[in-house]
Order: C-alpha cells, then sequence, then structure tokens
C-alpha cells in the first residue's frame, strides 16, 4: 500500500489559500511577503520530490500549478512524475501537454485504489478542498506541514469543520526555524 502525504503551507489559524500568491485571495502570496525566506526551512520540499513516486492533486490546484511548474528548476524533479488529478469536471483536453503522463480520477475510491496500487509515496499539495474530503475519508497518511507565524483569518483551510471521531496523530518530526516558521510532520495513527 502506498503512502499519501498531504504537504501544505499553514498559517497557525489553518489556512492555505494561495500561499504563493494566487489571484483571488486578499492575503495571496502570504508565504513570501510576509515572513522572511530561509532557505533551511524549506528542505523538506526538496526531499518530497526525491521522495515521491507520484503526485496527487485537486482540479484547481492542477490548474494552477500545470501552467508554471513544468518550467521552474525548483521543481525539475516533478516534471516527468505521474501525476493524478481528482476531478468531476476536468477533461483529458484541459491537460498541459509537457508534465508527464497525468490521470484524471473522478471519485475518492479511484484514490483508494490508487493507494492500493505498487509504489512509493504519492504527494499532494495544496488542493483544500481534496485535503479535507481525503482526510474526512481517512485516505491520508502522513502530514508536511510548514507553519507560518501569521494568522490569515478567512481563506480556505486544511481541516474540515466536520463533526467526527478524534484523529490522534503521531509527531515524527519537527523543527522550529529563526524566522518563526515550523515543520511538523505527523503521521496519522490508525
Amino acid at each position: 500500500m502506498r503512502t499519501l502525504i498531504s504537504s501544505a503551507f499553514v498559517s497557525l489559524d489553518g489556512v492555505i489559500e494561495a500561499p504563493g500568491g494566487e489571484a483571488g485571495y486578499r492575503n495571496s502570496g502570504w508565504t513570501f511577503k510576509d515572513v522572511e525566506f530561509l532557505p533551511e526551512a524549506y528542505e523538506i520540499k526538496g526531499r518530497e520530490q526525491r521522495e515521491a513516486t507520484a503526485m496527487l492533486l485537486g482540479r484547481i490546484s492542477y490548474e494552477a500549478f500545470s501552467p508554471v511548474w513544468p518550467a521552474m528548476a525548483d521543481f525539475a524533479e516533478y516534471k516527468e512524475m505521474p501525476k493524478y488529478v481528482v476531478s468531476t469536471t476536468l477533461t483529458e483536453d484541459d491537460l498541459v501537454s509537457d508534465w508527464g503522463p497525468t490521470t484524471i480520477l473522478r471519485t475518492l475510491d479511484e484514490v483508494a485504489a490508487l493507494k492500493e496500487t505498487e509504489g512509493g509515496p504519492i504527494i499532494m499539495h495544496g488542493s483544500a478542498s481534496l485535503n479535507r474530503a481525503l482526510s474526512d475519508a481517512g485516505l491520508i497518511d502522513r502530514y508536511h506541514l510548514l507553519v507560518f507565524p501569521l494568522l490569515l483569518g478567512a481563506g480556505k483551510r486544511l481541516f474540515s469543520t466536520t463533526d467526527k471521531d478524534a484523529q490522534k496523530l503521531k509527531l515524527v518530526e519537527h523543527e522550529a526555524y529563526a524566522n518563526g516558521i515550523q515543520k511538523q510532520v505527523f503521521d496519522v495513527v490508525r
């Protein structure tokens, strides 16, 4: 069984919306304009590229990343990696041609089936709605969080507000950086 890892930049109050500057959000670009850049705080991002064997995205994140990431040296190791996009509306014609093999999944059951295949870890970036749905369905195995010392108030959140049983997490790696960012890696306890 493959490990599904949710990787997110998150504010202290749980917001993950538009960390890199995506249009339409009041605090867009909050990871770069509001907190001093320290390369060591982002070491986990390079590790994710080296260790992941596939990428999972929701439609909105795919549409934001696919025009930009294929040409970025910072994400070169993701270029040919298989990608899976969970969407009920995306079509094959909507997929970019220069970002490696991409498969559209229509349901969470298809994500669960993907996890049952052979292979290494599957990394998921952004994808707020998908993150919440997968968490509620018990399909996420690990969280890689870079928690920023910011309170953003409104915005899309990493975790849902669904009334459910508590989900226990085990802290397996953590570090605090001089700029206030905290790395928190949690395994989901089953």
